[in-house]
């Protein structure tokens, strides 16, 4: 795919949406217009694009603007034909997804999104792996908070120990600590209709309880369990645990890295992901809580009647978020804890700046699509990727740089 013969680098795909103004916004910013990234906005609406592109500031209006409907193949085949590679923000992915991720199969066009949703993932790679992989298009999933702080947290933890002890980490523990953020409304949208799909399909009941999901075929099994929905006090740290609600996807994402890249943390790695509540009894209460909430949540939504309520009254809308000091005031810290098979251990935080749902979920997709932009479209070389088994080359500095993330390993160490 040589760089002369596509018009664009990037195209932000869903630009009107609220997570695809902040991606173009970033791309804005960092990169200008019409200088070494050469990027457009796309969508169905005109006049939304258009106005967007007024709000984004001076010289905005030299970004070009593309219109077509994502249900139609041909719209489809014609935008990804004109790029490198496209982001889009337009979920639920399995409802406005599809025709997308074939057109960037087909055209040999590079492809990542912020999908949690991982039955509809396991149906894209099926459907156009082979496709993906003969025209050299890279499709990589889970850029946003979801899975790239996991992905990404695991592979610099793994270097880590590398470096340390001179062997990989065969379990690796995620803690989400503090943080200041908000449930986007396309990630509320996203579990809904997974919750729906798995109603409707015992396949994808099946699917969602699976730990190796996303592994490519034959190779779907291994230590690791289906994430654990009690409180517990974590045995690398001491303190008290309770379930992480996108452990599901993020985890599988981590597993699926693993395997494309033939297997460097070890066939036997195991990885789980917790939210870390404390130490003692007050701990143990929090995680006792936060386990009844999560609970209550994951039962109410199984409910269609309850799950309609939840969506209309409760839960954010897609299309609306935080206002800018909301989401440039957020974080996040993430601890991971990781033991080799000699008993050392190695603990490390990332952090994050802004609101993780919005503001650095936002940055963290369009380093992607830079990164990806960046990447021949080699003929036999494509294929389904995820974060860190794709752009492990570039991304964690970009991201450094650009996005917010400091990754910080602790000077002490335990056996």
């Amino acid at each position: 795919m040589a760089k002369k013969k596509r018009s664009y680098d990037v195209i932000v795909w869903g630009a009107t949406g609220f997570t695809g103004r902040l991606v173009a916004e970033h791309l804005f910013e960092t990169y200008g217009v019409d200088q070494s990234l050469k990027w457009a906005i796309a969508g169905r609406n005109d006049e939304k694009l258009h106005a967007v592109r007024d709000s984004l500031g001076d010289g905005a209006e030299q970004i070009p603007i593309l219109v077509g409907d994502g249900s139609n193949a041909e719209d489809m085949q014609r935008i990804t034909a004109q790029t490198r590679a496209i982001a889009t923000t337009v979920g639920p992915y399995v409802l406005y997804g599809g025709d997308l991720v074939a057109a960037c199969a087909r055209n040999g066009t590079h492809y990542c999104d912020l999908s949690g949703e991982v039955p509809w993932m396991r149906r894209m790679i099926d459907a156009h792996q082979r496709t993906a992989q003969q025209s050299g298009a890279r499709i990589v999933h889970c850029c946003g908070f979801d899975s790239i702080p996991s992905d990404l947290g695991v592979w610099l933890m793994q270097q880590a120990a590398h470096e340390r002890f001179n062997q990989s980490l065969q379990r690796i523990h995620f803690y989400l600590g503090s943080s200041s953020g908000r449930l986007s409304g396309g990630t509320a949208a996203s579990m809904m209709e997974i919750l729906s799909d798995a109603q409707r399909d015992l396949r994808t009941a099946k699917l969602l309880i699976n730990p190796y999901a996303l592994n490519p075929k034959g190779e779907m099994s291994g230590d690791d369990h289906s994430e654990q929905f009690l409180p517990r006090r974590d045995e690398m740290t001491g303190k008290w645990v309770a379930p992480f609600v996108m452990a599901s996807v993020n985890t599988r994402v981590v597993r699926r890295t693993n395997a494309l890249l033939d297997y460097p943390y070890g066939r036997d790695f195991r990885y789980q992901e917790w939210t870390l509540c404390g130490d003692g009894a007050a701990g143990m209460a929090k995680a006792a809580a936060l386990t009844a909430a999560t609970g209550a949540f994951v039962a109410t939504a199984a409910i269609p009647p309850s799950r309609y309520m939840m969506q209309k009254l409760l839960l954010p809308k897609p299309g609306a978020g935080p206002d800018e000091s909301q989401r440039k005031n957020g974080y996040f810290n993430i601890r991971f804890a990781g033991m080799t098979r000699d008993g050392d251990l190695l603990t490390a935080t990332l952090h994050g700046e802004r609101d993780p749902g919005y503001g650095c979920t936002s940055r963290m997709l369009g380093e992607a699509a830079v990164c990806l932009s960046a990447m021949p479209a080699k003929r036999n070389h494509g294929g389904f990727a995820t974060p860190m088994s794709a752009l492990h080359a570039q991304l964690p500095q970009r991201l450094m740089e650009r996005a917010g993330l400091s990754f910080t390993v602790d000077a002490q160490t335990a056996d």
